[in-house]
């Protein structure tokens, strides 16, 4: 489903520089992926190191199996905040742009609203490329996946969500597979691009989710 391409980064969060941004989405050095494998120089997180370390507790529909994808990517983080907290923030699609800068012109089609729910179909960009995603997996607080396609073709890839309570905070996983040429392509490219580009996700989600709430 993607193509090799370059982050473009701007400045959305309040507290947050573009610079540092574009730190994080290349992988460098950082606290907020100091329990994910982000830390190391771009380029060194490989497809099977994410397939050595991918959660157990993903539910993955039919011919989307990580074993024989041709790209995937794992990526895992613990936030001080609660799940219920943690998962309002990634069911208010609309407003991902506010503070994760890989995505792009978010809208809910069908019925509208303002949150994913099941069933819910959306269209955005995302990595350069403008897509649609169709909710298949919905548990409150705990589970969310949504299938990715361009409009009018079948799923390419399968982006998945997993949150567990931990103490009075929340371990979250975001898993994602990609099949076809465009994920094999980026996997010959830029192996790392999509797994840098979900530690982006997850250190932004902690930042939103660890905030104060909105005024």
């Amino acid at each position: 489903m993607f193509k090799a391409s370059k982050f473009i980064v701007r400045q959305r969060l309040p507290g947050l520089t573009v610079a540092v941004l574009f730190t994080m989405a290349l992988g460098a050095t950082s606290p907020a992926f100091s329990q994910t494998a982000a830390h190391q120089p771009s380029g060194a997180m490989t497809m099977d190191d994410d397939l050595a370390n991918r959660s157990p507790n993903i539910h993955w529909p039919a011919g989307f199996d990580p074993r024989q994808a041709d790209l995937f990517s794992h990526n895992e983080l613990f936030i001080n905040a609660t799940c219920e907290r943690v998962w309002q923030r990634i069911i208010e699609a609309p407003k991902w742009p506010g503070w994760y800068p890989n995505a792009k012109d978010v809208r809910i089609t069908g019925d509208g609203g303002s949150v994913l729910k099941e069933g819910s179909a959306f269209r955005w960009s995302t990595f350069g490329l403008t897509i649609e995603s169709r909710v298949n997996e919905f548990v409150p607080f705990s589970r969310i996946g949504w299938f990715g396609y361009a409009p009018g073709t079948q799923p390419t890839f399968y982006h998945t969500w997993y949150l567990e309570p931990r103490g009075k905070g929340c371990q979250v996983a975001t898993d994602e597979v990609g099949n076809g040429p465009d994920a094999a392509n980026l996997r010959k490219h830029d192996e790392g691009l999509m797994h840098r580009g979900h530690d982006l996700w997850l250190a932004t989600l902690r930042w939103v989710a660890e905030s104060k709430p909105d005024r």
